[in-house]
């Protein structure tokens, strides 16, 4: 019996939808031990607690509501398809091989390769444009598929990604602040059974989450800063291996700009001002300017 391994790969998508569920439960569960357990009553005390508290409160809920919006952005927005019959538009857009002229037919088998041609699909590929076996199609820019948001990311969510890792981030940061003198004060007073232990249970639950989610985001973080600021993908890593320079590498500042635009005021938002759409053109996935491009 045939095995489609790309079949089964889909199968992980499945997988996704329970991680969504599972976002939901830690926000929820977060929330609880934070703002109604931890700090809500610290409001009624006055004083500097009081003032302490409606700042943690205002906080987390800032930062709570940048990373819902962060992470719906990354679900629901198309990391980008090729369309159909895509040819490109000048030799500068071949993926790989050796010369070829854009009129070249993509059908006949000897240019596939050259042009970069996905068999799955059956359709060319742009540059940077891989195919993900969970999805089933090909992905502009790929970088990876997350299925925490159940959605490949790409050239069109990718800043989506970035900004649901930093709030996320941030957010079980504060959470583990905020809750670690509340921990130690729930073992000290576990002791004379004096905190009802589903509070002690949740808030133990809370905190170690947060800690491990804290560290384990701050990784990816550092990784992926180190991608961006070199206009590099997850899947490139590999390809740039033995490259004296990678050709995507415009510069920190540019590299950043590919992603996140132009718009300093839009930077931190899950958004793209208009003229940054039409402007620049890795936004869209299918064209990008490399190093020749720039110093010309």
């Amino acid at each position: 019996m045939d095995l489609n391994l790309f079949k089964l790969c889909s199968g992980l998508k499945f997988l996704g939808y329970f991680m969504i569920l599972l976002v939901a439960g830690i926000i929820a569960v977060s929330y609880y031990a934070v703002v109604v357990i931890t700090w809500a009553p610290q409001v009624t005390h006055g004083g500097v607690t009081m003032l302490l508290a409606v700042v943690v409160i205002v906080v987390f809920h800032v930062l709570l509501v940048m990373l819902t919006w962060s992470y719906v952005m990354v679900v629901i927005h198309d990391p980008g398809s090729v369309p159909e019959n895509w040819k490109p538009s000048s030799p500068e857009n071949l993926e790989a091989g050796p010369d070829t002229s854009a009129s070249t037919s993509l059908d006949a088998p000897e240019n596939r390769q050259a042009l970069g041609y996905c068999r799955h699909c059956r359709n060319g590929k742009p540059p940077r444009c891989h195919h993900c076996s969970v999805c089933q199609r090909c992905v502009l820019k790929m970088d990876h598929h997350c299925v925490w948001v159940v959605n490949c990311v790409g050239a069109r969510n990718y800043k989506f990604f970035l900004l649901f890792l930093l709030y996320t981030f941030l957010a079980t940061t504060l959470d583990t602040i905020v809750l670690l003198p509340s921990f130690l004060k729930f073992f000290k007073e576990a002791a004379g059974h004096s905190t009802s232990a589903r509070d002690l249970a949740l808030t133990f639950l809370t905190f170690v989450l947060n800690v491990a989610f804290a560290l384990s985001l701050l990784c990816f973080i550092i990784m992926h800063a180190s991608l961006l600021f070199t206009n590099t993908t997850s899947v490139e890593v590999y390809e740039k291996k033995g490259v004296v320079r990678w050709k995507y590498d415009l510069g920190r500042k540019k590299n950043f700009e590919q992603v996140f635009g132009t718009r300093k005021a839009l930077w931190l938002f899950p958004l793209f001002a208009k003229e940054d759409l039409e402007n620049i053109p890795a936004l869209h996935g299918l064209n990008f300017p490399t190093c020749s491009d720039d110093e010309s």
